[in-house]
């Protein structure tokens, strides 16, 4: 019995056909694969396959052999890949996930501290809303996150990088865009959009800053992230808060305002798992102070000491 026995089996089971297996899977001919089939039948002494005017079934000692053909099909994998790995260690990984415009910024500056760090490794990214990007890091799915500070994931540590200021962004021809700051009484009587329907961080900061100034923040659009907010204010000729870095992501448009008076800040934090083993990992925490303050050159973010 060789494994191309196995295989040939495994395909005329899944598929209910010999005719299939032989032209979709196994690039061979009906009258060879029978044969093989045969073969196998004869080696292990019973029938496994019952033939029928339309396909095959399973007899009951095929639906066994099936089980036990797969998984032996999957160990020889894991060997060879075991093997190869061995033989060719694999390059250092790091995943790594984003608020939706936030790479833009930040990702520049620290994937040329982890090219110092690993020349190799092997990076990937995703973007997603703050409570997600937590849930990932606590679930080991994500190595590093940058994201608000959320409650309630166990194990997740948020390294404190910044504090955002938020501004204002509104239609390129809206009546207040002729000013530099927007007041709050001004900001209460125009169309509101949220942009922290998934962000339970901004949201608590907007709210808290609206209760400050005495407004009410009725929002009568809501944005998925901050992307789809700001494709609402352009759609809307509504006005929404936004964090400083939203700047980058600003559509020709739509422009961006300072908020006269005390302005909200929201935090952003550097997240990771406690449990998380990775040296690199911790070579990168090690350098976020530097992190920081190459990216505070080439922006007007507000910068607090992390700890």
């Amino acid at each position: 019995m060789e494994l191309r026995h196995l295989r040939y089996f495994v395909a005329v089971a899944e598929e209910g056909s010999l005719l299939t297996a032989a032209q979709r899977r196994l690039n061979t001919s009906q009258p060879s694969l029978s044969r093989q089939i045969r073969d196998l039948e004869s080696e292990v002494g019973v029938q496994l396959l019952e033939r029928q005017p339309r396909g095959v079934t399973l007899t009951a000692a095929g639906r066994v052999f099936l089980d036990h053909a797969r998984l032996a099909l999957l160990q020889v994998q894991a060997a060879t890949e075991g093997a190869r790995q061995t033989a060719q260690p694999q390059k250092p990984t790091l995943s790594m996930g984003f608020l939706v415009g936030l790479e833009v910024m930040w990702l520049p500056q620290l994937l040329r501290i982890l090219r110092e760090e690993a020349p190799d490794v092997q990076v990937t990214l995703s973007t997603q809303s703050s409570p997600e990007l937590a849930l990932a890091l606590m679930q080991g799915k994500l190595d590093i996150a940058f994201l608000r500070p959320e409650k309630g994931n166990e194990g997740v540590v948020f390294k404190l990088l910044a504090k955002e200021p938020l501004i204002a962004v509104l239609p390129a021809e809206h009546h207040l865009a002729s000013r530099k700051k927007i007041r709050p009484q001004d900001l209460a009587r125009e169309i509101y959009v949220s942009s922290a329907r998934t962000s339970p961080v901004l949201q608590e900061v907007i709210r808290n800053y609206a209760a400050r100034v005495g407004i009410s923040l009725k929002a009568k659009y809501e944005g998925e992230n901050i992307s789809s907010a700001m494709s609402l204010v352009a759609s809307t000729g509504g006005i929404s808060l936004v964090p400083l870095y939203a700047q980058n992501m600003l559509a020709p448009n739509v422009v961006a305002r300072a908020l006269d008076g005390g302005t909200p800040t929201v935090e952003l934090a550097l997240g990771y798992n406690r449990d998380n083993p990775s040296p690199l990992l911790r070579r990168l925490l090690s350098r976020a102070d530097e992190l920081v303050a190459n990216v505070q050159n080439q922006s007007i973010i507000r910068y607090v000491e992390a700890h």
